[in-house]
This record gives C-alpha cells, structure tokens and sequence, in this order.
C-alpha cells in the first residue's frame, strides 16, 4: 500500500502572533534557557569532580541534569527561532525526531525521580542497610532502566505517529511537534494512538508517581514517630526537600497534561502546561539543589577556587 502522507513539513505557530510579547518571550526563554544549561552543566562538573559527592543521590541528580539540558535542548531552540523569524517550518522527519525525544526523556525523567524518591526512602528510614541496598550496581540498574524504559516509550509513540497520514492542513498549534496536536491533522484513524495516549503514556506518568507517594509518605510517618528531636527531623528531611520540590515542579504538570482521557484535542493549556516542565522547571532546578544543599554549595565552592586558583588547596 502507498504511503499516502501528502504533508512533507508543518508548519509551528508557537505561543503568540504579538509582536511586542515575541520580543519580550525571547528574551525571556533565552534566559532562561541559558541557565539551564549553565546550571545544570554546573552540577554535572561539580558531581563528577568533587570525590564526596560520588554517592547514589549525586549520581541520579548527574542523570536529572542531563536530562533538563536535554529535554530543554528538544524544543526551546526551535521555538526562540520562531519568536525572532515567525512560524517555523519543520520536516515531517524532523516532527517526529522532536517527539520522540521530548517523549524520551520526559518518560526517562519521570521514571528517573522514582528511582530518587527510593533513594531517599532507604538513606532515611533504613540507613544502616543503605549502602548495601543502594549499591554502586543497584544505582546503575535504576538509571539504565529509566532510560531504557523512557526509549522504549518514545519509539512506540514515535513509530505509531509515523504511520498516520497527514493531508492538507499542516499548521500545528504549539510551539513544537507534540502527540495531540499532530493526531488533530491526522487524516487516517487515530483510535489506537488515542489509546495509547491515554493507557501507555498515563501509565508512565501514573506508574512512578504511585511510587513517589508511599515513598514520602513512608518517610514522613518514620520522620514523626521514629524521631523524637525537632532538630533531627528537619535534619533528615532536609536531605530530600531539594527531591520532592523537584517532583511537585515536574509531576503536577505532567499530571495535568497527560492524566485525563484525551479526546487528542490540543488547548492553550496544554501549550502553556507543557512549557512550564519543558523550559521553566529545567532552569529552577539547579537553584532548588544548590540553594538548599550544602554539600552541593560547598563542593561548588571548592570546584570554583580550584579553577581560579589551580595552585591552592
């Protein structure tokens, strides 16, 4: 059977047609792309070159920082191009190249902030047994399964759109090639990419999030009535304030994007949700685990000194 795709590219329409609000969004999302990739490239530097900091929590936080240059990397780009040049044209091939990797590491993220949330679990409420439980090898299994499973997500999602067949209408509403808005210019029937949408992609997001809860609510529970001292609580809780910050900024985004039945009808709200985990919560990110964490701040410190002054101790 022929392939009856007629559309060879689409055609972003971004956030806005203003002029006065295209200028102000650029600089705003250049900014805030920038420090996303300063920050995050910090961290990774600094987990990897500071020996104290090679532990289970630093190693996934190295793994959460790629993972937001990388994610931000899919779609911020293409759609500051288009807050300067107007509508971006984008290939057929490149459209599903941007989905597949916007679902790929989102999937692998969601996935990846479970694993943390155990982490952090163990380290509290049993940590006498953490460096047996949270081996060198427990720790590279939880993040080649994040990734493995985030992949495995994408290529199915990326594989089923590549089958549909797009006539005509090629103007797709959001500033990069998501699921929904590219079911919306589908000619042939979307029944199966729907349900996918709906039971795969909600189980990616549902599935690490019914373990993130037990996992808080297991440490909160130790945290009132295993430890007596006000002080020692805020103590331990401090280790995974940072975490769960991270996991509300990501989670109830995605939640509200992805969660309910979808009729593939992509709103103004789907846009503005989706910008909010795809270009805003990568840049806050850095500053939650720098600002809140001493390790990391000291460890950065002595990063510094050691670049500016090589010779020093």
């Amino acid at each position: 059977m022929l392939n009856q795709t007629e559309v060879s590219e689409f055609l972003l329409l971004g956030l806005t047609n203003i002029q006065g609000l295209q200028h102000f969004f650029f600089t705003s999302f250049l900014l805030l792309y920038s420090a996303t990739l300063l920050g995050n490239s910090i961290i990774v530097i600094v987990v990897i070159s500071e020996p104290r900091l090679h532990t289970p929590m630093y190693f996934f936080l190295g793994n959460l920082s790629c993972l937001d240059m990388f994610l931000s990397t899919v779609t911020v780009p293409k759609m500051l191009t288009g807050f300067l040049f107007g509508h971006q044209p984008i290939s057929f091939g490149g459209c599903l190249a941007q989905l597949h990797f916007f679902h790929f590491l989102g999937s692998t993220e969601a996935v990846l902030l479970a694993g943390m949330a155990y982490d952090r679990y163990v380290a509290i409420c049993n940590p006498l047994h953490y460096a047996l439980v949270m081996s060198p090898r427990t720790c590279l299994l939880l993040a080649v399964a994040s990734w493995s499973t985030g992949f495995v997500h994408a290529v199915v999602h990326s594989v089923m759109t590549s089958q549909l067949s797009f006539c005509g209408h090629n103007q797709i509403q959001h500033f990069f090639c998501d699921i929904k808005p590219l079911l919306n210019l589908a000619c042939s029937r979307t029944r199966l990419n729907m349900t996918l949408l709906n039971v795969v992609t909600t189980s990616i997001v549902l599935g690490p999030f019914t373990l993130v809860v037990p996992s808080y609510l297991h440490i909160i529970s130790f945290l009132f009535y295993k430890v007596q001292s006000q002080e020692g609580r805020w103590k331990l809780f401090s280790t995974c304030a940072s975490h769960l910050t991270v996991v509300v900024l990501f989670y109830i985004p995605v939640l509200l994007n992805y969660t309910p039945p979808s009729s593939g009808n992509s709103t103004q709200m789907d846009v503005q949700v989706t910008l909010i985990y795809s270009a805003v919560t990568p840049a806050l990110n850095p500053l939650i685990y720098t600002l809140r964490n001493q390790e990391v701040k000291t460890a950065l410190k002595k990063t510094l000194r050691r670049k500016v002054f090589p010779g020093g101790k």
